[in-house]
């Protein structure tokens, strides 16, 4: 074996479609991007790991074909459908998440703080009405992450990662489409 490495980058994933989020279901293929990270790191053997730096996409290992992204978004939205309250096409009356009570957040000290944390200043009310003014009602894609995963590691051997034939590392994006970040850490050796 040759030197360790352990490099680490984020990389920002542009969306391919036009135009605001629509609360959509995307797919977009890393597998390109993590091919050429892996080959300008000169790493022979190891891991690569990926994970997503939002709550609202999902990490995935899968085929990257056209119709089979329009079947994950169909059945995605079937498993758990958007809030009435959504703007999303698929919206679902009669479906409703309490994380999508906007009028009702921050309901806690702990809530507040990670608000305040973040940069908003919801002490101050017209502040707060920003805040809860940009929150989306998107509780259906947090949930459909937490199914999903967020993350993926995948064995490297003799430069290579180690995945099928037909198989490709996906970033679902569950609430856009819009530009996102992942996070690919490199560990192993020359």
């Amino acid at each position: 074996l040759g030197d360790p490495i352990c490099e680490y980058h984020q990389v920002s994933i542009e969306t391919t479609q036009q135009g605001p989020p629509q609360q959509a279901i995307h797919v977009e293929d890393l597998t390109p991007t993590l091919v050429n990270l892996l080959k300008n790191s000169g790493m022979k053997h190891g891991v690569v790991n990926v994970i997503s730096r939002h709550t609202t996409t999902a990490i995935t290992i899968n085929e990257r074909e056209s119709r089979l992204a329009q079947d994950m978004a169909t059945n995605f939205l079937a498993l758990v459908p958007p809030d009435e309250r959504s703007n999303s096409p698929a919206a679902k009356s009669g479906v409703r998440y309490k994380h999508n009570d906007i009028d009702k957040r921050p309901d806690s000290a702990e809530e507040a703080q990670r608000c305040r944390d973040n940069g908003w200043d919801i002490d101050n009310e017209t502040e707060l009405q920003r805040w809860r003014e940009q929150e989306p009602i998107n509780a259906h894609s947090h949930l459909l992450s937490m199914l999903v995963g967020s993350s993926e590691s995948i064995p490297v051997v003799d430069g290579s990662m180690v995945i099928g034939q037909w198989q490709s590392v996906l970033l679902v994006d569950l609430d856009g489409p819009r530009d996102r970040t992942v996070g690919v850490q490199f560990l192993g050796y020359q």
